[in-house]
């Protein structure tokens, strides 16, 4: 395919461009830039601004209010927002759940849903990880019976990101424990309004609650909330993966970090030179763009597969493994330009409104905390391990 701006591309560049001048709040832009937390109300605000214009679900059907861009366009607008420090679109509604209903929903589910989440009246979350089954998703343990119209829910979910805003989640539930462990999944949209659900804050290193415990105790879910068939979950869990793994990789995002990493490494000195020309940092850095620009030709062919109906699996799991490392080298690499500065973490300061006295320069701020948080980057999503196999399975055709 080819890898290079048309004029068409560029006249698009240019009205992403101006739309971000226009529309994206600078009060947003700078929270984004400075690394401070992001509340619900700021995700909500820069959704509905992107639903308003049409582009909120650009990878979607048209026929289910998608936008008709081609591979390119695609990359060019996330690339775009990225570089103006546009907030990420929360992926659980959009860029998960909604290509499992448009491929394996009902056309009842998706009348009834997908314009829910276009216009933010669902905040999703994900129901996958257990404690006892992260990267062996298919020993999860939590399980719906059925009872007449509905599913019986009990057991327990953990490392559930946003739980806490959630208005639905969508579950891999354990609905037999006949044949293989996979064969008895089934894929269930519970409304996190049910009684007995309970969710449960945990507090990370950065001092954030990202994400959440959610327990299920004889949870009632009509049988409707059921996608696809009874026990063929597994088969929807592994397709949405691939839309999660290639949205963990993040290249528009890792693209302006590394933008920006190289403007810190040209301004941060050490013994009196900057840090771009200390050998050992600038072949890293070099190394970096190098791994870049790999990873931005993978994540266009991994589009373009996406885009033509198919599900690349080996390749958007090279994505997350090359997607993950490169994000958690760039994180590594802030930390040493900002030295001593990167020590002395203050939770206060990621928040909006800090008035203490600053620590170092203002980009140091968020570098010890996003260096803590991103070590998640290679085990959430499929650690990178499991990823491994499954290429080599996929390239082996075991």
């Amino acid at each position: 395919m080819d890898l290079d701006f048309s004029p068409e591309d560029e006249t698009f560049r240019e009205e992403v461009r101006t739309f971000l001048n226009d529309k994206l709040p600078p009060r947003l832009a700078n929270k984004v830039r400075t690394g401070q937390r992001l509340s619900k109300e700021d995700m909500e605000e820069w959704h509905a601004i992107l639903h308003e214009r049409g582009w909120l679900a650009n990878h979607w059907p048209e026929e289910w209010g998608g936008t008709g861009w081609s591979v390119m366009q695609r990359f060019i607008f996330e690339l775009e927002t990225a570089i103006a420090h546009a907030p990420r679109v929360v992926p659980f509604g959009t860029s998960m759940l909604a290509p499992v209903l448009i491929k394996y929903g009902s056309e009842e589910q998706c009348r009834h849903y997908l314009p829910r989440i276009l216009d933010g009246t669902d905040w999703w979350c994900q129901g996958y990880s257990e404690p006892g089954a992260g990267s062996d998703l298919a020993s999860l343990k939590t399980q719906a019976v059925r009872e007449g119209d509905h599913y019986i829910v009990n057991g327990q979910k953990t490392w559930t990101t946003l739980g806490q805003h959630a208005d639905w989640i969508f579950c891999l539930v354990r609905t037999s424990n006949e044949g293989k462990r996979q064969e008895g999944i089934s894929f269930l949209l519970i409304d996190m309004k049910t009684p007995g659900i309970e969710v449960r804050p945990i507090k990370l290193l950065d001092g954030d609650a990202e994400v959440n415990e959610v327990f299920f105790t004889d949870v009632k879910v009509p049988v409707e909330n059921l996608v696809g068939e009874e026990n063929k979950g597994w088969t929807y869990a592994k397709y949405l993966l691939t839309y999660e793994r290639t949205n963990i990789a993040g290249v528009g995002a890792s693209i302006a970090m590394f933008e920006r990493l190289k403007e810190v490494a040209n301004t941060t000195y050490r013994n009196g030179k900057p840090l771009s020309e200390d050998p050992l940092y600038a072949a890293r850095l070099a190394k970096l763009e190098i791994d870049l620009e790999n990873m931005k030709t993978t994540n266009l062919r991994v589009l373009d597969a996406a885009g033509a109906g198919h599900a690349p699996v080996a390749e958007s799991s090279m994505l997350k493994i090359r997607g993950t490392e490169i994000r958690q080298e760039m994180n590594d690499l802030m930390r040493r330009a900002a030295g001593r500065y990167a020590q002395p973490f203050i939770d206060e300061a990621l928040d909006e409104g800090y008035n203490g006295e600053p620590v170092g320069p203002e980009w140091a701020a968020p570098v010890a905390g996003q260096y803590f948080n991103n070590r998640k980057l290679s085990i959430f999503g499929g650690s990178n391990e499991v990823q491994r196999e499954i290429i080599t399975k996929a390239v082996l055709e075991l």
